[in-house]
């Protein structure tokens, strides 16, 4: 409390101490305080909604309760929601709870049983998430853990509000929890009885249910505290300065005391609690005290509204409702919302924020600054003025700020929906869709109003692949079958018979008036009838004699589900929902019926397909003509379809745009009479078919490779369905749809589209027609022709066009291409186009494109010639070119002429281009077939290309231009361009002839230069190129021919060849490509070489680098050494013809580094080499390879090349003799090479129990020995070699000779051995082998330790009588030798040993292992595994498990020692060699044990695949899966294998899990299985046998006994049950008493008199 006083003075009486003593925390206060009054004065008071973030407490509203979560108002018109887990933590431990039994727990309530809409709740915000589209989700909780986290148990004082969470329903009360850790809170049924009865939500309060606690009593310094939540007491409530509220702990919901300290326009900054500071905004004053406050006016009551978690800003509210703890806001009332306001007043502006609004019935409203305007550009803040009215409608009510939310936005004023209730049952409403799901489509309606469509609903008929059919973002059209806008529930149907029926709506049952028509869909069909469901869920049912005329015995065979019908309704009984319903429509109507009967049947006798009418225009949709049939006394109505006015896609739509309504339109053909109208169609293709017979009328007409007319029905993503006349459609498959590749079928065809179809199949059975629609299937051959037929008939139906737009705008009828006009330019796009304005185009577009201006700079006033002129958009296409514009002699076309033209316009049908001879305009088609519609970019027409064209008229038509087609000069040949380093660029040029041949001398200009060619224009249309090696006579080594000739510059050649550059290159590169082993040359244009790697340079820094040295075009010279194998390239070397001979010098790269044996150099010429460790250097050192890495490039001494053999050295002393470097290890090649007393070094090579040999070249005698080397001994006493001491040589100085003989013959044998073992290290079992290595290293650090030299022996002539003692001791120690191998006790020593015995014993797996272990110890990896590879081919192959175990052998130790990739290769091998399943399960051991799990758990699941039917896998996985402590997982496999293997196994797999969960599992578990085999299965006296057991191993006594007692009494053959019985009384005899056994024998006793008894009768 004293802290607290310190930080927080309460002032009054001790003003200036108080001061002294507390300046930092007044200080801050002030600053803060500071910061709100700026934002006051400068009018830059942020709203709630630019400062809100995580961890801010707030005071909320529920809006809103579903089952999941809570829809929260909070202040300023936000909103949030409270997920189902965040309400608190006893309520989530029973959500999890509920969760993990899968059954309805009894104390687990919804939040609709326990919150209602408008109640108060204290939350805090967890998190803020923006979506794509801008808006915010704010997600908080109301759990109390993290609303009062700021409490602690001391800060806990009496007359404190705060929230609280039921945790647990006791018998006197509730407890409590409220979030402050080390306190229990206690709600007494007294205090909570008033509250219960208010709120009407059961007689108890129910676990996670949220309340407003207030703090009567603290005991035990906050440990436990009494609370109350009596509505009288918690809204007398009024936080004071007593209660100990801080900063840190403010919680929003407290009524306070408080005192107005300024007034600004945005609201005012109050005092409260003594020494607190918080801002009220526009929103919370007291609407009725509003403009009467003032600076130090008291306000009674106040209440906290909302705490910043950083800044501790506070927000306060003074409106009413607030005031009073507990209360609740005003709601709006329902018929409000989303009403129109024609006149709303403006009360205040705020320009950061908003307007505030007075409405008609003298409410507030409130509307943001985004909706006050459509955009940001057209707000004017002047029409806001106070008094100013506007059109406004209400979008949503803020319960926190008692204000409806307005929007002035016109398109929101005009919304048909803005909330689910807008929307009403039968409704026809536009939707798109979202996503696609098993139930069904998901489609947004509006914003905010979301609908499904059940997967039935779909289509008429049921779809199996929907995503097909319907795509995300696709508009459709839907029809409400049901809106329940409490739930925000709106499904929808798809069903075209639903969405266009005209027939009422049944949406109720008392709607369902007998007689009464309409549509419906089967949603059951069974024998005894149909059910046919409406709409908002009513259904009836259509007995089985109402299906009908003829009698239906199989109705679920006739109807489906999901089928629309017409029905009637014969009786229906609102009260108890039952509707009787029928399918027999009255045949004979009344008069009352007349109405019902469509002209339909007189239709079909007066019209027949193919049939020409006239027809008047009486309205224009958006995607057709709704037209009367003329000279019919009925005036029948019709419709044409928009696409079907014209077989042209542009020319239907601009047909459409010029007829008006009353028009007449001639020779329209009568199609089909589908749906409510008849369909005709005025395409001239389709009509001329018809009229010419070339159409199907039935399947049965089809045949395949005829061509039949038609037009696109729809364009799905795997194909086109095209319909023909009659009614017959087919399918166009994506493969057969077009010559080009199809990546999307739209970009090909649109609906309602004229194609020319070729029939490829025909399926009688299911009534299936594949077309083809390829232009190369579907045309004559002359492509001319077929594109000027299209040109002429789209003109033709242009002029018809001109004859109507005539009667309304003859202007734009007089601008025919060609015409020549004068313009004004208006306005320079950014795309470099101009627009223009004329007395001639008044109200028309007039557009120049960038091409067309000329290049020239613009001039006001200028004179254009028109392109060509889109009367649907109005728009006119200029061109100001010169070459247009000037007048030129007009010459004498012929018809069919070719000549050269350039593009000058290009339109959907056809492109403008303009002769090149005479300027004049033609028409080009662009298209040459109906199914011709796509084209690549690259085959597109551009403007500004020149083509070659065929005249078909030489006068000009009614449109001003030439009608022409494309032909029949060459296509223009599109070259993919290659990278430089490829091939020399081309120029895609056309071929043009020329008159050159080989020897002419010409002149041209070069073009570009690249490294190894010049490129060179001899004139306009022909080029040439001239390669590196034919510019210069003499061409200095290292230059750049190319470089000596510049860009533009003037060149005099001779023609030595030729090629038509569009078949054929020159040569490909004059290429210096450095790759990893080569370098590429070029002698000539068609010469090429190779230099290799090693042959580039004898210097080993230009090798390293060859890329620096050598650029691409420089010259070099080489000497050619052959050619390359395929003899195409020659090969040469720039280091002349390398000899390889003895005692020279060459350069070399290190191909491979074998451990203790040298390098393999790869020389010039393909050669190899060696290199001993002893020729690395002229310094033995620790690590003589260390330095060398595969891929190095190093200079060589070659020692000798005998029989392809090449021995090398490395020694500097070789390499460079001039240099007189100290050689510390001299070579020593042979014995005058060495001096008795000479030091000399070496590398160890082996250890044997009697000496150690040292790698020399040659073999000499050597001596360790102290008294030799005047060095201290190296070798350790665990060596176990033979020791020679000083004392010893001092009490037998006679037998010191003989020892040192002995020791050198020893040594000689091991030297023996040692080459006869191929260089092996023979390294005894028996050997400390650390121990040994660690010697071994350190006599080859000699030169970092005063290690001893190896002294040479001194060489002793030997007397006869000591060569005479040493052939004794020879022929001794050869006797020992052979008494020792023969003994079969003795442990194998050496590789010989092995050997020998596996000659023995080949079959025997085992010596064959020992054999490897043996190398393995020795760190020889590679030699295991060739004896490995050895014993695989000497066991017999009858010897199965012999060889598995090898296997077995080498997959450990490829695990061990080798790479994932070699281990693969073993298995895979083995797999091969041996029953799959045993070694996939020893691999599955050896990851196991090398604890693998990852690997082992990827092969377990392999197995399952393989081997799913083998149950030794399913319970070798479950074993390995409970070794790893998942039990769980243990269980979902058991019910997989239970699903793969056959019944006859469940048993036995089922038992067996249960052993293995027992021994490493779930106990309890495991028994749960036993007991459930048992039960399904009792007369299995194994399971029962296996049971006990484990249960005698793993259970109690009273578990045990209680299996032995079920045992006895079942009813199972007399020899099982002896058994059993005799089971009882061992185990009773071992751990029971005198008694229990006594109870077993009378039990059997028992049985045995029963069995008599019912043997008697």
């Amino acid at each position: 409390m004293a802290s607290m006083e310190e930080n927080f003075p309460r002032g009054g009486i001790q003003k200036k101490p108080a001061e002294g003593k507390t300046p930092k925390p007044k200080l801050e206060r002030d600053n803060l305080f500071d910061v709100c009054c700026l934002y006051i004065h400068s009018l830059l008071f942020f709203p709630l909604s630019q400062v809100l973030s995580e961890g801010m407490l707030l005071l909320g509203c529920i809006k809103e309760v579903s089952d999941y979560e809570l829809a929260i108002s909070l202040p300023n018109g936000l909103s949030g929601f409270v997920p189902v887990t965040q309400i608190s933590d006893a309520y989530s431990k029973l959500l999890t709870k509920q969760v993990a039994q899968g059954e309805l727990l009894e104390e687990l309530n919804s939040l609709p049983d326990m919150y209602s809409p408008g109640t108060l709740v204290r939350c805090i915000v967890t998190s803020i998430e923006k979506s794509a589209d801008g808006r915010r989700s704010v997600k908080l909780s109301i759990d109390p853990k993290k609303v009062n986290k700021g409490l602690s148990s001391t800060a806990l004082a009496a007359g404190m509000l705060l929230s609280g969470s039921v945790l647990s329903v006791e018998d006197h009360g509730y407890l409590i929890d409220i979030g402050v850790t080390g306190t229990h809170a206690f709600l007494p049924h007294q205090k909570a009885k008033n509250y219960i009865k208010a709120v009407k939500k059961g007689p108890d309060l129910k676990i996670g249910q949220n309340l407003n606690c207030l703090i009567v009593e603290v005991k035990n310094e906050g440990r436990v505290v009494c609370l109350s939540i009596d509505r009288s007491e918690v809204a007398a409530s009024v936080a004071s300065e007593r209660q100990n509220w801080a900063l840190s702990n403010l919680l929003p919901g407290l009524v306070v005391k408080a005192r107005v300290q300024k007034v600004a326009p945005l609201g005012m900054k109050l005092t409260f609690l003594s020494y607190f500071t918080g801002i009220v905004d526009f929103m919370h004053m007291d609407p009725e005290k509003s403009m009467s406050y003032s600076p130090d006016q008291v306000v009674r009551r106040a209440c906290v509204l909302s705490v910043h978690p950083t800044s501790r800003a506070v927000r306060l509210t003074l409106r009413p409702p607030f005031l009073h703890p507990g209360g609740a806001p005003r709601q709006l009332p329902g018929q409000r919302m989303g009403a129109v306001l024609e006149e709303a007043t403006v009360k205040a502006f705020y320009k950061q924020f908003g307007a505030v609004f007075e409405l008609d019935d003298g409410t507030l409203a409130f509307a943001r600054l985004k909706h006050l305007s459509k955009t940001r550009k057209s707000f004017k803040p002047g029409a806001f003025k106070e008094g100013c009215k506007h059109k406004c409608r209400i979008i949503d009510y803020s319960l926190m700020d008692e204000m409806c939310i307005v929007s002035l936005k016109h398109q929101i004023i005009e919304a048909r929906f803005l909330q689910y209730q807008d929307i009403h049952t039968g409704d026809v409403v536009q939707g798109k869709v979202l996503s696609l799901k098993p139930i069904g489509m998901q489609v947004k309606v509006a914003d905010g109003i979301r609908g499904l469509v059940p997967s039935l609903h779909l289509s008429d008929v049921i779809l199996k692949q929907p995503e097909k059919k319907y795509n995300i973002g696709d508009e459709v059209k839907c029809r409400v079958l049901e809106c329940n806008p409490g739930g925000k529930k709106l499904i929808l149907t798809l069903k075209k018979s639903l969405v266009q029926s005209k027939l009422p709506v049944l949406s109720s049952y008392e709607d369902a008036k007998p007689g009464l028509i309409t549509h419906g869909f089967v949603v059951c069909a069974r024998e005894f009838g149909c059910i046919v469901k409406f709409y908002n869920d009513v259904k009836g049912l259509v007995p089985k004699n109402e299906l009908g005329s003829d009698p239906i015995s199989c109705p679920d065979k006739v109807f489906y589900e999901g089928q629309v019908l017409k029905v009637m309704v014969l009786k229906c009984e609102p009260q108890q929902e039952r509707l009787l319903l029928s399918f027999r429509l009255s045949s004979k109507p009344g008069p009352e019926d007349k109405w019902k009967c469509t002209p339909k049947e007189k239709q079909e006798v007066k019209y027949q397909v193919g049939e020409i009418v006239d027809v008047k225009i009486l309205k224009k949709k958006d995607n057709g003509l709704e037209v009367s049939i003329l000279e019919d006394e009925d005036n029948v109505v019709a419709w044409i379809p928009m696409l079907h006015l014209s077989d042209f896609v542009a020319t239907s739509k601009l047909l459409w745009h010029c007829l008006q309504e009353g028009d007449v339109l001639p020779r329209v053909m009568y199609l089909s009479d589908k749906g409510e109208h008849i369909i005709l169609s005025r395409k001239s293709a389709v009509i001329s078919a018809v009229q010419e017979e070339q159409v199907v009328r039935s399947f049965s007409e089809i045949q395949p490779d005829i061509l039949l007319t038609g037009y696109v029905r729809n364009v799905m993503p795997f194909g086109v369905f095209v319909e023909f006349p009659f009614g017959v459609t087919g399918l166009a498959p994506k493969v057969s749809m077009s010559d080009k590749f199809v990546t999307d079928t739209k970009d090909h065809f649109v609906v309602g589209q004229t194609v020319i179809a070729k029939v490829m199949s025909t399926d009688e059975e299911k009534q299936r027609v594949l077309l083809n629609l390829k232009v190369s299937e579907c045309s004559s051959g002359d492509s001319a022709a077929e594109s000027f037929a299209l040109l002429n008939q789209y003109f033709k139906e242009l002029k018809e066009i001109r004859d109507l737009l005539r009667r309304g705008d003859p202007s734009i009828c007089e601008l025919v291409p060609g015409k020549g006009v004068h313009l004004v330019v208006q306005d320079v796009r950014e795309d470099g186009s101009a627009l223009f304005s004329g007395s001639s185009v008044t109200g028309l577009t007039v557009t120049a494109t960038r091409y067309h201006l000329g290049g020239e700079g613009l001039s006001f006033k200028r004179k254009a010639i028109v392109l060509h002129v889109d009367a649907l958009t109005s728009e006119v296409y200029v061109s100001l070119r010169e070459e247009l514009l000037k007048q030129r002699p007009k010459r004498r076309l012929r018809e069919n002429s070719q000549h050269s033209a350039v593009v000058q316009h290009i339109t959907e049908h056809f492109a403008i281009v303009s002769l090149l001879e005479t300027g004049q305009l033609a028409a080009v088609p662009i298209a040459c077939h109906f199914n011709d519609t796509f084209r690549f970019d690259s085959e597109k027409l551009g403007v500004g290309q020149t083509i070659s064209i065929t005249l078909k008229a030489v006068k000009e038509n009614d449109h001003g231009v030439l009608p022409a087609v494309q032909g029949p000069a060459k296509k223009n040949v599109f070259v993919r361009v290659r990278n430089e380093s490829e091939t020399a660029l081309e120029e895609m040029l056309p071929a043009v002839k020329h008159s050159l041949s080989l020897g002419d001398v010409v002149t041209g200009t070069v073009k570009s230069v690249k490294p190894t060619h010049v490129t060179v224009a001899i004139d306009d249309k022909l080029t040439g190129s001239i390669h590196a090696s034919r510019i210069l006579d003499e061409v200095p080594l290292g230059s750049f021919p190319t470089s000596t000739l510049k860009a533009g510059q003037k060149v005099t050649a001779r023609v030595i060849g030729g090629r038509d550059v569009n078949t054929h290159r020159w040569g490909d590169l004059y290429m210096y490509n450095v790759l990893k082993n080569w370098l590429e040359v070029e002698v000539g244009p068609d010469i090429r070489g190779r230099v290799p790697h090693l042959l580039l340079s004898l210097n080993t820094k230009v090798l390293k680098h060859p890329e620096k040295s050598f650029k691409n075009g420089q010259a070099i010279s080489a000497t050619v050494t052959g050619t390359d194998a395929t003899e195409t390239n020659l090969c040469l070397s720039l280091t002349g013809i390398q000899s390889l001979e003895q005692d020279t010098i060459s350069v070399g790269m290190i191909t491979k580094v074998t451990l203790h044996i040298g390098l393999t150099i790869a020389l010039p010429g393909g050669k190899t080499g060696k290199v001993s460790i002893f020729h690395l250097s002229d310094t033995y050192t620790e690590d003589p390879l260390g330095k060398f890495k595969v891929g190095k490039i190093v200079r060589c001494y070659i020692l000798s090349n005998e029989n392809g053999k090449i021995q090398l050295s490395l020694r500097q002393s070789r390499l460079n003799p001039k240099v007189n470097s100290k050689v510390e290890d001299i070579e020593i090649v042979s014995i005058k090479d060495v001096k008795k007393g000479q030091l000399v070094r070496g590398y160890v090579k082996s250890v044997t129990p009697s000496g150690v040999f040292f790698g020399r070249e040659k073999h000499i005698e050597l001596s360790l020995l102290p008294e030799d080397t005047g060095m201290p001994s190296v070798l350790p006493e665990s060596l176990g070699l033979p020791q020679y001491g000083a004392e010893e040589e001092k009490k037998e100085p006679d037998d010191e000779e003989k020892r040192e003989e002995n020791y050198t013959n020893e040594v000689k044998k091991k030297i023996k051995l040692h080459w006869g073992l191929q260089r092996s290290k023979t390294i005894p079992f028996g050997w400390d082998l650390p121990e040994i290595t660690a010697q071994l290293c350190s006599l080859s650090l000699w030169s970092m330790h005063p290690l001893p030299p190896i002294l040479l022996f001194q060489l002793k002539k030997q007397t006869k009588k000591e060569k005479e003692l040493e052939k004794q001791k020879k022929e001794k120690e050869l006797c020992r030798v052979e008494a020792a191998l023969m003994d079969p006790s003795r442990q194998p020593q050496s590789a010989d040993d092995f050997d020998r015995l596996v000659l023995g014993s080949p079959n025997s797996s085992i010596l064959w292992l020992q054999y490897m272990a043996f190398h393995l110890q020795a760190t020889e990896v590679e030699k295991a595994r060739a004896v490995a590879e050895r014993a695989l081919k000497t066991i017999s192959f009858r010897e199965e498990q012999e060889k598995l175990n090898v296997w077995v052998a080498l997959l450990n130790l490829e695990n061990m020692y080798g790479t994932e990739e070699t281990l693969m290769k073993v298995f895979e091998r083995a797999v091969q060699y041996n029953e799959p399943l045993k070694v996939f399960q020893h691999l599955c051991d050896i990851y196991a044990t090398s604890e693998k799990y990852k690997q082992a758990e990827e092969l377990y699941h392999t197995m399952l695949k393989r081997f799913r039917q083998d149950k030794s896998v399913w319970l070798k996985y479950a074993s390995f899966l409970l070794k790893q402590g998942q039990t769980e997982a243990t269980h979902r496999l058991l019910e997989r294998a239970l699903k793969a293997l056959s019944t006859k196994e469940h048993l036995d797999v089922i038992s067996r899990f249960a052993q293995l969960e027992f021994h490493s599992g779930d106990t309890e578990h495991a028994k749960a299985l036993f007991e459930s085999t048992l039960s399904s299965y009792p007369k299995r006296t194994d399971i029962w046998s296996i049971y006990m057991d484990i249960m005698i191993k793993h259970g109690s006594q009273k578990e045990v006994r209680d299996i032995f007692e079920r045992v006895i009494h079942l009813s199972l053959a007399p020899k099982k049950m002896k058994f059993f019985f005799k089971r009882y009384l061992d185990y009773e005899k071992k751990f029971g008493t005198a008694e229990s056994v006594l109870g077993v024998k009378r039990a059997a006793l028992e049985y045995v008199e029963t069995k008599s008894s019912l043997a008697d009768t």
